[in-house]
């Protein structure tokens, strides 16, 4: 994910009750979902607008979702981009942007004394509505772009990842990579923005997320203000299914470097998928959970191939990817790939142990509190709550969920959705001997 800040001026940090969040969900007069949660620790408040506008919705013009995103804030209304970022910056406020495969979220975080939070609102209101795209400002990110883009092509991590995930997802939206490539964002032009931003940034392809100290009524007026300007418009339709691979493959790109990048794996789940806890708490044990995984312990501990070998998974609208990532040194990586093979077919045959289980849940939910004891994190879960219609208990329930799984429900669940046979892999650095 891609995200740029204009203003960092507010080190406030708001402790979140995280014994029972209560969500309240509504929709607006142009039929947004928004999504509040009241908190009343400290004078502040993070609000998220958020659109169904990832990259997965740039169609064959690879990048325009993170590229319209680029430049939205460089002017808008009566302003350049230098007064929008000095109008944040003079009511201590703190604007961003971020862009991922599913959406693109525009964020908000201002002191609640109405002094402050309004200039900060009307600033927020006319970023969304009134974007000049001004063909200099334009011209400038676009040149920006391609610079890191190039500079991408440098990098094996990145390579394997592009790679990968071509392998995976042929040519489903989510093939892609979220900034596009040279040869698609090169001839992007003005005009291809301001398109892209009127087919999706529009109030009903729009949901509001408000976590702070306002009150439901404030925070009633609070989306309808943000939302007023924008035209109704229509939600896109959704994203096509993801195929699984017909079989297994692996491919070798030279690379010249002193490691090889290893990745491997196949789409396997949605975020809303009734397998994803149990993936989720078998995946700790396997190669989620870093220093105590059975793939760092058999890859690193035991043989010393590679500083460090993880598995995760990315639950999306569709289905996102398992993956397993190591680096290893290039005469070593026939081994390594081979270890991680033999790691991987012992966890689907034998699955985990009872205390193996009993460790992931105590590490899972002893530390789940802590991922949104604060405005901000609390403000992130609550979108993916709203964005993937997720119960709105989910921050109760998953813990609840993780606490009573079994081994038998994380056996049958790999066994169902990781299927080795169907496995892509990808190795970038020095040449690979496979039989």
């Amino acid at each position: 994910m891609r995200t740029k800040f204009l203003f960092l001026a507010l080190f406030i940090v708001s402790q979140t009750s995280t014994a029972a969040v209560k969500i309240d969900q509504w929709l607006t007069q142009q039929g947004a979902k928004v999504l509040y949660v009241q908190s009343q620790d400290l004078p502040l408040v993070d609000i998220q607008v958020t659109f169904d506008a990832g990259s997965a919705r740039d169609g064959s013009q690879y990048g325009i979702a993170a590229l319209t995103s680029d430049v939205l804030d460089s002017g808008a209304g009566s302003w350049n981009a230098d007064q929008v970022a000095q109008r944040f910056d003079n009511v201590g406020a703190k604007f961003g942007i971020s862009v991922s495969t599913d959406s693109t979220t525009v964020s908000l975080r201002s002191l609640t004394d109405p002094a402050l939070l309004n200039p900060a609102l009307e600033t927020l209101q006319v970023v969304l509505a009134k974007p000049h795209f001004a063909e200099a400002d334009f011209q400038l990110q676009k040149n920006q772009t391609l610079a890191a883009l190039k500079q991408r092509e440098e990098s094996p991590s990145s390579l394997a990842r592009l790679n990968f995930y071509k392998a995976l997802y042929g040519k489903h939206p989510y093939a892609y990579p979220t900034e596009g490539d040279v040869t698609s964002v090169s001839p992007l032009t003005r005009g291809d923005l301001k398109h892209f931003y009127q087919r999706y940034y529009v109030a009903s392809n729009a949901m509001v997320v408000i976590v702070g100290n306002v009150d439901k009524s404030q925070a009633q007026q609070i989306a309808e203000k943000l939302l007023h300007d924008l035209p109704v418009g229509t939600k896109p339709a959704p994203l096509p299914a993801v195929t699984l691979p017909s079989k297994a493959a692996t491919q070798m790109l030279p690379f010249p470097s002193s490691q090889t990048h290893i990745l491997m794996g196949l789409p396997t789940v949605t975020r809303k998928d009734e397998d994803y806890v149990a993936l989720y708490v078998g995946n700790h044990i396997l190669g989620g959970a870093s220093l105590v995984s059975q793939l760092f312990n058999e890859v690193r501990e035991k043989r010393g191939l590679a500083y460090s070998a993880s598995s995760y998974l990315s639950p999306m609208s569709q289905a996102g990817a398992f993956a397993i990532t190591l680096q290893t040194k290039n005469e070593q990586s026939e081994q390594a790939l081979a270890v991680v093979n033999e790691t991987v077919n012992h966890f689907l045959n034998n699955g985990v142990t009872e205390a193996e289980l009993l460790a992931a849940k105590k590490n899972i939910t002893g530390g789940f509190v802590l991922r949104f004891d604060t405005n901000s994190k609390l403000a992130a879960y609550v979108n993916m709550i709203g964005f993937y219609d997720l119960p709105l208990d989910y921050l109760q329930s998953f813990p609840q969920r993780v606490e009573a799984m079994t081994v038998a429900q994380i056996k049958d669940a790999f066994k169902r959705k990781i299927q080795p046979s169907l496995f892509q892999t990808i190795l970038v650095g020095g040449k690979v001997n496979q039989k």
